[in-house]
């Protein structure tokens, strides 16, 4: 037998409910509640609904509370109130993280726009130059595990500004190099940094958006991060060529892009905020137990082990080892357009043509990602990655194999260029990074953004030493040896520029097609996943709000809002005080209501 043991006008008073009374009946019984509330003060906006406790606010309409009921106790948490602080402080956040992408990319494009002059200078071949990124990948991989558990157990934005603060002081290392063994230390330590951001600014760029516009989202990500593409080639190339004070023009960049680097990281630090460390995040935190440290390497494991038993997961991660190889030898193309005989200021210009058009086309790959993903759940965003990688192969064979090898035939090449860079960059934006937040619950969005990154780069970053041999010793590349009184022919430059266009060529549309192929694969497991993913979440919600239930805490008083757990009659039972503030309004003396005017049987 359920019974209100209340009546009253609005809810001002305490509302108790005994556990040992069916929890369906219990959640009707406030469902019917809540309703009528709503219904009479609609009009001063301080209607409640039924929602879901999370740790951190959830999007709502202005005045929706979100709460949820267990066997014993209520929590109601109103996200009213909070007026533009927390947005602004979202919006914030995100243009420095999208800051720290730009410097991020902008690091990671220096080297590769420089291979013909730190060639020179450190008396490197191709396959060794290629080496270099190779050295930082698999460092970077090495350290994506570190990186999802710091995002995971840290502020994020903090993690940021760290991993901000180490590719900075290996990026001066760098500059500071004069043997092939400096670099190459130099550049592994530059991984360490870079393996901190990616995870920790991918999770706040999903957390903060959902299904139907997290692709744009990414989108926009990827066009900023590729701004920072053309602002650290482009800028290093205009200034390898020059010296400063008898500074070699290609050390000078990599010190400019260190201290801005250092600068973002201070920013970020400040001024970025969290939203899993907010302090309504850390109010509602507290309420469960802290676990040791040996408990949360253990449940780290568990969930990467989780995470990579995903079929869709699986999937991704080898269309994107195939996928990401081609971008990877494309650190090569500059040195290529080079060899051709565009000067450093025309090869700077082609370079960023294609970086724009890359950037364009992840946003543009991101809103039909979006488009597709309405009138199409299931298949809509695998179409669209399958037309973006397949398009790869012959716009490639365009620009590689079929225009001449004529500095005269700049505006050509900027043409192909442009479009092949605005076709083949759909993939992350529109396909990957959408579905992975999809496929796992919202706590594990960091992990497999690391798992994805750390199993991705350290096979791709093969890309550029394959490229270096293929070009030697597959299709004819003579090594140039570099001394203070000789200069490579302009007949030898056109043969190796050949020579690695071939390399190049080979190492784009293999992969490409085997990448358009395994997309196919997602057909069969992503709706699966996607919906295992769901009910996974709803079930670690109602388990993580059981063991807040359990602590018997009581909420800050700033929320408003007063959990406890009585004792009537020897029943243990729940008691819900919400305060409303000092807002008040007339209500005549027919307000009052019964809630229920006769008792509600229950009957098994």
């Amino acid at each position: 037998m359920l019974e209100p043991v209340h009546q009253y006008p609005r809810p001002q008073h305490p509302f108790f409910l005994t556990t040992e009374q069916d929890e369906c009946s219990a959640t009707l019984l406030m469902r019917a509640w809540t309703s009528a509330w709503c219904c009479r003060t609609q009009a001063v906006g301080t209607c409640m609904a039924i929602g879901q406790v999370e740790s951190k606010p959830t999007k709502s309409d202005g005045c929706h509370p979100a709460f949820d009921l267990s066997s014993s106790c209520v929590l109601i948490r109103s996200h009213g109130g909070g007026g533009m602080g927390p947005a602004v402080a979202e919006r914030r956040t995100l243009v420095l993280v999208n800051l720290a992408a730009i410097m991020e990319r902008a690091d990671e494009a220096l080297l590769p726009a420089v291979y013909h002059e730190v060639g020179a200078a450190l008396h490197a071949s191709p396959t060794g130059l290629g080496s270099l990124t190779l050295f930082r990948s698999i460092v970077q991989s090495a350290c994506y595990p570190l990186a999802a558990y710091l995002a995971t157990r840290h502020d994020r934005t903090h993690v940021i500004a760290l991993g901000a603060f180490l590719w900075a002081a290996a990026t001066f290392l760098v500059a500071l190099s004069n043997t092939f063994l400096q670099v190459a230390i130099s550049r592994a330590l530059n991984g360490v940094g870079l393996a901190l951001v990616t995870p920790a600014i991918q999770s706040l760029v999903a957390d903060s958006t959902d299904d139907s516009t997290r692709g744009t989202a990414f989108g926009w990500l990827q066009l900023t991060g590729n701004f920072g593409s053309i602002i650290g080639g482009f800028f290093s190339l205009l200034l390898a060529s020059t010296t400063f004070m008898g500074i070699a023009g290609w050390r000078v960049a990599f010190h400019v892009v260190g201290m801005i680097s250092v600068v973002v990281g201070v920013l970020i630090r400040l001024f970025a905020v969290d939203p899993h460390f907010s302090d309504d995040a850390r109010s509602t935190n507290e309420l469960v137990p802290r676990k040791s440290a040996w408990e949360e390497v253990k449940f780290m494991l568990d969930e990467a082990k989780a995470v990579m038993r995903i079929p869709s997961f699986q999937i991704i991660v080898a269309q994107g080892v195939t996928g990401s190889f081609p971008w990877s030898a494309l650190s090569f193309a500059p040195m290529w357009l080079e060899l051709i005989g565009f000067s450093h200021k025309g090869t700077g210009i082609l370079m960023s043509m294609f970086i724009v058009a890359s950037s364009l086309g992840g946003l543009l790959g991101g809103k039909m990602g979006d488009f597709l993903a309405k009138r199409f759940p299931d298949t809509g965003r695998i179409i669209l990655s399958q037309i973006s990688s397949g398009s790869a192969i012959p716009l490639a064979a365009l620009l590689m194999l079929v225009l001449p090898d004529d500095p005269s035939m700049g505006l050509a090449h900027g043409i192909v260029l442009f479009i092949m860079g605005l076709s083949i960059s759909w993939n992350a934006p529109a396909t990957n990074n959408p579905i992975f937040a999809e496929i796992v619950p919202e706590k594990s969005r960091t992990s497999i953004y690391a798992l994805d990154r750390s199993f991705e780069s350290v096979l791709s970053s093969f890309a550029p030493p394959v490229v270096g041999i293929l070009a030697e010793h597959v299709y004819g590349y003579k090594p140039v040896s570099y001394g203070p009184n000789e200069s490579s022919s302009v007949e030898t430059d056109r043969e190796n520029a050949a020579s690695l266009a071939k390399a190049l060529y080979t190492a784009i549309a293999f992969p490409m097609s085997l990448c358009c192929f395994i997309y196919s694969f997602l057909y069969c497991t992503y709706p699966r996943d996607r919906e295992r993913a769901r009910m996974d979440s709803l079930i670690a919600s109602e388990l993580q709000q059981i063991e807040m239930d359990n602590v018997g805490e009581v909420l800050p008083e700033s929320s408003g809002i007063q959990v406890s757990e009585m004792a009537l009659n020897g029943k243990q039972r729940s008691e819900i005080d919400i305060v409303y503030g000092d807002d008040d309004f007339e209500i005549d003396d027919n307000d009052e209501r019964t809630l229920l005017s006769h008792k509600v049987e229950i009957s098994n």
